[in-house]
């Protein structure tokens, strides 16, 4: 490539990140994870828009599968592990059982209903089977949901990608054997020995990012990032799951206390979306357009088995043992996102030289599409319809600010809602614990500072500098009185979580 040749590849390069991340305040606000958006950029910029020619399977395998572990990565260093610690056993199942029900389901329809051949049915199930952590991960940040439910999401959605993998390559042996021991041996040491991989990476380089003290704060995300990477890298050398094991590494490391907390969440953030932004457009300029009306109705009936049928007997097999509410249960059936990991999936198969294998990566490709239209809006309307979106929700804000960081101080944002028993409360009697304190009130557009008999309001917003440490008392404290009044502890109302 010519020197030219590169000024202009890194010009379109820059302008096509820059306009997808400008969208993106678009599919945000209407509650659209923003991998259609990226998708679409791909499209347009194809062979059936500005021309651009791509078809090369192996090499949107190769870079998608980078692009996977990078945005797990990511997500595992946005968890905080006291949200998914008592779901780590639902999850695990959902992301087991769970995904074998659904590829199971799902494969049984597209035979019966669409006549594909069992080979291709059952590489169809096992694509759409796992749930998509980008886009889980995007929906999460604007949906204020439960702790337990939006960790139990998290994690599945962490998990379940590693079973998926193993059934799609399982399946994509030509001709097709298929040996329910061999798979289940495959299954058991791929996670166990990425799960050991990954806390391995996650707690030796805990314990040597505290003991190294590194000539430049930058470098602290720089090397954090990188021990993900090397966990999902050596998951993979050594044929086991990198996927979870990269992960559980950046939930480990994001949990362990590290300095420049605040500075390592946003450098993960920001490789995640353009993770997130190559890998999507990267896939939308693998599909042909033309090629894909013809498709559109064996979509719609997979994704509707899928949606309908396959992945609620699924989350209803997965969490028999576990007193999940029903409630739960059935967001969780509908939030089983689809986005970039069936899109890469497809593609194994096609590398495999599997007969008909194209024909499952336009179905996968506009069943992703239609159905984060259809599913993606509508989640916060489920939510606030099943009463899951409590009224007491305190969101995080990210600051950049090196005495919050070192002090180990949070900065939280409360909205008092119309029915909160916080109306009328004033600021000394919320007793928030020690050295939690509400720092600013917005109210009606205008912003001060409260005082100690400052009574606070329905649709005040109140921003709240707390520590790690007391984090958790403080946003038991509001959520108690906000529902008992501030004489909850009176009436036995502690704010556990809901």
């Amino acid at each position: 490539m010519s020197l030219p040749q590169l000024y202009m590849a890194l010009l379109a390069g820059g302008v096509v990140l820059l306009a997808s991340i400008v969208a993106t305040r678009v599919t945000t606000g209407v509650g659209l994870p923003s991998l259609l958006l990226f998708l679409a950029v791909g499209v347009a910029i194809g062979e059936n828009g500005l021309g651009l020619h791509f078809d090369d399977a192996q090499l949107a395998q190769t870079l998608g599968t980078a692009a996977l572990g990078v945005i797990l990565v990511e997500g595992g260093l946005t968890t905080r592990f006291g949200d998914i610690r008592t779901l780590l056993a639902p999850a695990g199942v959902l992301a087991t059982i769970g995904v074998g029900v659904s590829t199971a389901l799902t494969a049984a329809g597209a035979h019966v209903l669409l006549g594909l051949d069992w080979q291709l049915a059952l590489l169809l199930g096992a694509i759409v089977s796992s749930t998509d952590a980008a886009a889980v991960f995007s929906v999460l940040r604007v949906v204020p949901l439960p702790r337990r439910l939006a960790g139990l999401l998290e994690a599945e959605s962490g998990f379940n990608d590693a079973p998926a993998i193993i059934l799609v390559l399982v399946f994509s042996t030509t001709p097709l054997t298929l040996s329910p021991g061999g798979m289940a041996a495959n299954l058991v040491y791929q996670l166990i020995v990425g799960i050991a991989i990954g806390l391995s990476c996650g707690f030796a380089g805990a314990v040597a990012l505290r003991r190294i003290a590194l000539p430049a704060s930058g470098l602290y995300p720089l090397a954090t990032f990188g021990l993900g990477m090397v966990a999902f890298a050596a998951g993979g050398a050594v044929d086991a799951s990198g996927i979870i094991a990269a992960y559980l590494a950046g939930v480990v490391l994001a949990n362990s206390g590290l300095p420049h907390r605040s500075a390592i969440r946003s450098f993960a953030e920001g490789a995640g979306w353009l993770a997130q932004i190559g890998l999507f457009v990267l896939l939308g300029l693998l599909v042909s357009p033309a090629e894909l009306p013809g498709e559109v109705v064996p979509a719609v009936v997979v994704g509707l088995v899928l949606l309908l049928l396959g992945r609620p007997i699924s989350v209803l097999v997965s969490l028999l043992g576990f007193r999940v509410p029903w409630r739960d249960q059935v967001f969780v059936s509908w939030a089983g996102l689809r986005g970039a990991v069936p899109i890469v999936l497809a593609t194994y198969p096609i590398v495999e030289g599997v007969p008909g294998s194209d024909r499952l990566l336009r179905i996968v490709f506009i069943l992703v599409v239609v159905f984060t239209l259809v599913q993606g809006p509508s989640l916060r309307l489920v939510a606030t319809g099943l009463g899951l979106i409590p009224r007491d929700a305190t969101r995080e804000v990210q600051v950049e600010s090196a005495p919050l960081d070192v002090l180990g101080a949070e900065l939280l944002t409360l909205t008092v809602m119309p029915r909160s028993r916080l109306h009328n409360v004033t600021v000394l009697e919320l007793r928030l614990p020690n050295p939690s304190v509400i720092t600013l009130i917005i109210r009606d557009t205008q912003s001060f500072v409260p005082q100690p008999e400052t009574r606070i309001e329905v649709g005040d917003e109140m921003l709240i500098v707390t520590t790690s440490k007391t984090r958790e008392a403080t946003e038991r404290r509001l959520r108690a009185v906000s529902r008992r009044g501030k004489l909850a502890y009176w009436f036995d109302e502690y704010g556990q979580p809901d």
